[in-house]
């Protein structure tokens, strides 16, 4: 049952986040210039950082999930509460086209911005969101409204990936998948090149061997959803038009790859914990208790 609570507090859990790949190193990608003239630049580089949560009423899987009671506070609370934990972030904003959850979010004290219903996803979303900002960003992070556990580390992590990469316009995260998640098409896989580049993204196991099974000696990554764009390319993504591997896969991170665009991906060691479905409510709430987030 939706509702909508008033209650600010927050709390932390520690986990240590690791870095796949490593951040490249200023001096790697200091061609022209000298790498002190390029290291004065580098602490300007996307510097401005927003994190926008976009959140919206009409799910297919689960109506008014934004809204749904976990112990006592709204989803997108929880989510708000650990997303200004990070460092990383000068302004948090909810995005929404639903009045109901805009009514909520200011309840209990965050920024909202409305945005149109036409939004295909997520991304396009935070567009939208970006430009009825008054501050101009060079970096927005989009914050899943349904993993009420997310770790806020990994949301610092992706910003420092994204402003060390100055050839990648996205950064996102991965985790590593369990076996028994191998065939589920709701956890999303992603393979990288050696450098940390995302090399795709499935709803099916990949890579895939000859035999169709699960190799239990491969590390088979799991990507956790959250991501950063450079704000001028995030500007540029909604006009390019849907790609035949985004719609066949129905992933939004696909259409930056198939149009040629780098993203950088770093490797944390995260639980993941979404609520897909009005099942997983019950999931989430115990492993707060466990974790006396309550």
């Amino acid at each position: 049952m939706p509702i909508c609570s008033a209650s600010e507090s927050s709390d932390s859990f520690n986990s240590k986040l690791w870095i796949v790949h490593g951040v490249v190193a200023g001096a790697a990608i200091a061609i022209a210039a000298g790498a002190g003239a390029y290291m004065g630049r580098f602490r300007k580089f996307r510097s401005r950082v927003v994190g926008i949560i976009p959140a919206r009423f009409a799910s297919s899987r689960f109506p008014g999930k934004p809204l749904v009671n976990i112990l006592g506070k709204p989803m997108i609370q929880r989510t708000w509460e650990r997303a200004k934990l990070a460092t990383s972030l000068d302004h948090i904003v909810v995005a929404t086209d639903d009045e109901k959850i805009a009514d909520c979010c200011r309840g209990f004290g965050a920024d909202v911005i409305m945005t149109s219903e036409s939004c295909q996803n997520g991304t396009e979303r935070c567009n939208e969101a970006l430009q009825k900002l008054r501050k101009k960003y060079d970096v927005v992070v989009n914050i899943q409204g349904d993993e009420p556990l997310l770790d806020p580390e990994i949301i610092d992590g992706i910003v420092k990936a994204l402003q060390a990469t100055p050839d990648a316009v996205f950064s996102t995260a991965v985790t590593s998948l369990k076996p028994e998640d191998a065939y589920d098409p709701n956890r999303v896989k992603c393979v990288v090149d050696n450098r940390g580049y995302a090399l795709y993204f499935s709803r099916g196991l990949i890579p895939y061997n000859k035999l169709g099974e699960v190799n239990p000696q491969f590390p088979y990554l799991l990507h956790l959803g959250i991501q950063s764009y450079d704000s001028k390319f995030l500007k540029i993504y909604p006009e390019l038009s849907p790609t035949p591997l985004q719609l066949e896969e129905d992933l939004e991170q696909l259409k930056v790859l198939e149009n040629g665009y780098k993203m950088k991906v770093i490797k944390v060691n995260h639980e993941a914990h979404g609520v897909d479905a009005p099942e997983d409510v019950e999931k989430i709430e115990t492993l707060m208790r466990e974790r006396n987030l309550a």
